[in-house]
């Protein structure tokens, strides 16, 4: 039989050993943030964060460029050519801008110092509306021109601007660089993935297996896979390059999610935009689980639709811009600690 003295000293334990139990937590989440922009009805869209932390984007209804400093939240507008109404906007490894003139035919290069406009015309006048673009390793950038049907690629150093055309109703839209500096994109009107090998010049298709697929945005992760988003039939889809191989995975929302921006994060998860819901919804899909991880809803006055994201690793920020009269961004979540 114990003494009292025993069991007391046993008793004495007890709270140290709880105490010691580690704390059961759930995975971080991801935090939204947005800012309403001074430019109503301006359609702000397609914000890059440039070397400094400022956030630059465009009104596309507006026709405007315009910065924001996210650690102050003040915002500055430049003037930019009437009738550009510009698409997408991009800040090279210089911190030059650049944006898509969408409805004259035109990619501008504007020194952020002091605003002066470097402007590079299509050689085709038919090619009226570049539409998203992005820049290789080497400087040069690529681009899309839906309506008119075209992948076109532009050398800063020369001016010259070399154009491809795609069969009627193709309606080249997102497109991405992989790590052999190769361009890829989707073929919006169609149910294809299209590529253009930059050494020949020979471009290629990549045929998804559902004839009413259509990819609206595509993202690029480390490994060269290529990941895009079914507007129509509401599945991420994957698609291994080397193989033909895809593979296509349900979104959250179903039918009704509608899946347009796309980007990745630094922990190689692939993020869309639900924009068939409202609010809007970012779903984060992790592919060694083969599983959606997380979901954001960005709050909105009125309806919204995030068309464009990217991804500044610096910060670890998502930006996106959104119809609802909106600039925002998501602070990705870190990954858990394994103990």
């Amino acid at each position: 039989m114990r003494s009292l003295a025993a069991t007391l000293a046993i008793a004495a334990t007890l709270p140290l050993a709880v105490a010691a139990q580690p704390r059961p937590t759930g995975p971080a989440a991801s935090e939204p943030k947005t800012w309403s922009t001074p430019w109503d009805k301006t359609r702000p869209r397609d914000p890059y964060a440039d070397q400094q932390g400022r956030v630059w984007f465009v009104g596309q209804v507006g026709n405007y460029v315009a910065r924001l400093d996210p650690r102050t939240g003040e915002f500055k507008r430049y003037e930019i050519d009437p009738g550009t109404n510009p698409h997408n906007l991009v800040v090279d490894r210089r911190g030059m801008v650049w944006f898509t003139g969408n409805a004259n035919g035109r990619i501008v290069r504007m020194d952020p110092a002091s605003g002066k406009l470097t402007t590079f015309m299509m050689p085709d006048s038919t090619v009226r509306d570049p539409h998203t673009m992005t820049f290789d390793r080497k400087g040069d950038a690529w681009f899309t021109a839906q309506g008119a049907g075209v992948v076109g690629h532009l050398t800063p150093a020369d001016g010259k601007i070399r154009l491809w055309r795609m069969a009627a109703g193709s309606r080249p839209y997102g497109i991405w660089i992989d790590s052999h500096d190769q361009p890829w994109f989707d073929l919006f009107g169609t149910n294809q993935i299209g590529t253009i090998d930059p050494r020949t010049g020979a471009f290629k298709a990549y045929p998804l297996p559902n004839d009413r697929s259509r990819p609206r945005r595509i993202a690029i992760t480390p490994d060269d896979i290529i990941w895009y988003g079914d507007y129509t039939r509401g599945y991420l889809g994957r698609l291994d390059p080397v193989t033909g191989k895809v593979e296509e995975y349900a979104l959250p929302s179903g039918l009704s999610s509608l899946p347009y921006a796309m980007t990745v994060d630094d922990r190689g998860r692939i993020w869309l935009a639900e924009t068939g819901v409202q609010p809007n919804r970012l779903v984060a899909f992790d592919p060694a689980k083969k599983a959606f991880t997380e979901t954001v809803a960005i709050a909105a006055n009125g309806a919204n639709t995030i068309r464009h994201m990217t991804f500044d690793r610096t910060t670890r920020q998502i930006w996106f811009g959104g119809d609802a009269n909106m600039i925002g961004r998501v602070q990705v979540s870190a990954a858990p600690v394994v103990p």
